[in-house]
């Protein structure tokens, strides 16, 4: 079969051509492959689609088929002999070059391109693609060459038309009409089509008012296809489009030189899928272009020290590709009284893995010292949160924050440790958040025991909560703001500025500042940390290594011969992977009927992928309740893992 770049391949290719290669090989591994968070983004992407359809009605779907490219673009050329038409998903075919648009609309040999994106926009922010320097906005970036590529090819097939470029996305500053708009855009597996969406409505006008909108990109696609911006800084657009299609339709791999970059590439192998006989596209271009052996792979490489940004320039002046070539000069240590600085903590990560030293570094007074200003009893909350294009309330605007889930473990004084509270709301449709506030303002305003988080992401979505309620008729509001401000401080662009007397600490701070462990290998994440903790820590193995029953563990969603830590070949597995898949006992007839496509709940991403098919998927009641044990059991280790971590601290400071 003759290879055609298409645009997903063509953005693959401006990522790194070398990816082109190994794109769609069986025999390479691939990270980005069966991510179920991925894998919502896309449906999200897809409700968006068919909503933007409905602000241009009575189009004409080039549906089925969609490997047969010829068949395709021969029934987009059927359609385009109209001389006004609209086309959703038209193909179009230049040389070895093949793209779909969005939406086409066609008045004579005017032609209006619009892709259409789940992302939102400020219609009122000047520098939304191109900053004040004249550069390209990177996150904006791979858009709008993937829309300069499909201008490209249309244009070339077609000479004689004058053709704008739009990109239409979610307006933040349009309220829902409704309550439920997500809901009206169902991922069902009757729904016949490839993106599994069933509309529950035939015109906007049922809906009030679309909160979409698009934006003019015609100069910028210009300004690209020109050269003034370049993704590739060796070649410009033209240089890409012909060098990328080349070397795909020839299956040939284009070298492209490794750089710091590669830290991101998917193509990366685990030892599991080594063990499977996979391969590793990653290992291969190092190997190709730096004469990397085998074992070399097994040595941190410079771009495994935390937050380095020295690194790519060390990497490209001198060619320093693993730890052992860095010295302290190149990190430029820079003390900070009382704590671990950034780069004195970057020079620690490099020495113990140089040295293979997996010795915890720990600022130990001063660790104490800060546990000593905590009060008691310890309270632990960890929230699962979603954001979606689609608004699922009244008045609600794309993607503002939806706090569906918290857990909260506390410690009293005597070590006593309970799952003290939890809520949920797993009812489609209703706009949980100030009802959420208020649970967790009566599970915390009891005492004035020290509240943790674990990372920004709960102050985040307090402040966000507390702005919402400005613009509310609740008529708690008050009070509920008043607590927000209790437990929490003010974001850096807020007009209203507070630090709360109880205002939460942050455990992720704390780590940084005061504790490195080489077993995370310099990451921060709860899910590093905490099985760090857990293999250097005898006293959490001894304690977490038998049923929950047996150490008096309170619990309220396993039971007590649940044990949380498995030991195998000497290391402690996560506790993450302890989490019970979903559907287990399930007979055929019951898995063929489940919709969600979830294997389990062990991450925040799986977590917010299950809220969103809860949302807008017809699943039976049965399937509804397992993904709602299984978000229970996922966010109560969250704050599970920040007790362990919490006793850790107590452990080492002792």
């Amino acid at each position: 079969m003759y290879r055609l770049l298409t645009k997903s391949r063509f953005k693959l290719g401006l990522e790194c051509p070398n990816k082109l290669f190994y794109t769609k090989k069986p025999e390479y591994a691939n990270q980005k492959l069966e991510d179920p968070f991925l894998e919502a983004l896309a449906q999200g992407g897809f409700q968006v689609e068919e909503l933007a359809r409905m602000e241009y009605p009575d189009g004409h779907l080039i549906e089925g088929n969609d490997w047969n490219y010829d068949l395709l673009v021969e029934q987009t050329n059927e359609l385009l002999k109209l001389e006004n038409v609209v086309i959703y998903e038209p193909a179009f075919k230049f040389n070895n070059l093949f793209i779909r648009v969005d939406i086409l609309i066609k008045k004579g040999n005017e032609i209006e391109l619009i892709e259409v994106k789940a992302k939102s926009y400020d219609p009122l922010d000047e520098h939304l693609f191109v900053g004040k320097r004249g550069a390209l906005v990177g996150s904006w970036k791979a858009y709008l060459f993937d829309v300069a590529f499909q201008h490209y090819v249309m244009q070339q097939s077609n000479p004689d038309w004058i053709i704008k470029s739009y990109l239409m996305m979610a307006n933040k500053r349009k309220e829902a009409k409704i309550d439920g708009l997500n809901q009206l855009f169902r991922i069902s597996k009757d729904s016949g089509n490839r993106t599994g969406i069933i509309k529950k409505i035939s015109s906007i006008v049922e809906i009030g008012e679309s909160v979409l909108g698009r934006k003019d990109i015609t100069d910028i696609v210009s300004a690209i296809q020109n050269g003034k911006h370049r993704y590739l800084p060796e070649m410009d657009f033209l240089e890409s489009v012909e060098i990328l299609a080349d070397f795909y339709a020839k299956d040939k791999k284009l070298n492209y030189p490794v750089s710091f970059s590669c830290k991101s590439c998917e193509f990366q192998c685990t030892d599991e899928e080594k063990e499977r006989g996979l391969k590793s596209g990653f290992e291969e271009c190092w190997s190709e272009q730096k004469g990397l052996t085998k074992k070399d792979f097994s040595k941190p490489m410079t771009f495994e020290v935390w937050n380095f940004r020295k690194g790519k320039k060390l990497f490209e002046n001198s060619d320093k590709i693993f730890l052992e070539d860095l010295s302290e000069d190149d990190v430029e240590i820079k003390p900070k009284a009382g704590e671990i600085s950034s780069s004195e903590r970057q020079w620690i990560q490099i020495e113990k893995a140089v040295q293979k030293d997996n010795s915890i570094y720990l600022l130990k007074e001063e660790l104490r010292e800060q546990m000593d200003t905590w009060k008691y009893p310890l309270h632990f909350i960890d929230f699962e949160t979603s954001t979606v294009a689609l608004p699922f309330h009244k008045g609600r605007k794309p993607y503002e924050q939806i706090a569906f889930q918290f857990s909260h473990h506390t410690i009293d004084e005597s070590g006593e440790i309970r799952h003290a509270s939890e809520y949920i709301c797993f009812e489609a449709g209703k706009f949980p958040n100030f009802e959420f506030i208020r649970a967790l303002r009566d599970n915390l305003s009891n005492d004035k025991g020290t509240i943790f988080k674990f990372a920004t992401h709960e102050n985040s979505i307090v402040n966000a909560i507390y702005q919402q309620l400005s613009e509310s008729n609740e008529s708690d509001k008050e009070e509920l703001q008043k607590f927000i401000q209790e437990i929490s401080h003010s974001k850096s662009d807020s007009t209203i500025k507070w630090i709360g007397e109880r205002d939460m600490v942050d455990l992720c701070d704390i780590v940084k500042k005061y504790y490195y462990n080489p077993l995370t290998k310099g990451s921060n994440s709860i899910k590093q940390v905490l099985p760090a903790a857990l293999n250097s820590s005898s006293f959490l193995k001894e304690k977490y290594s038998k049923p929950i029953g047996q150490i008096n563990l309170d619990s309220k969603n396993f039971d007590s011969n649940h044990i949380w830590l498995d030991i195998r070949g000497g290391e402690v597995v996560s506790p993450y992977k302890k989490l019970p898949s979903l559907y287990e006992g399930w007979t055929e007839d019951q898995l063929d009927s489940t919709i969600s496509e979830l294997e389990g709940v062990d991450n925040g991403g799986a977590a917010l992928t299950a809220y969103g098919k809860l949302q807008y998927t017809d699943m039976n009641d049965e399937e509804r309740l397992e993904l709602k044990k299984a978000l229970l059991k996922y966010c109560e280790l969250d704050t599970l893992a920040m007790v362990m971590i919490y006793e850790h601290f107590k452990e080492i400071t002792s």
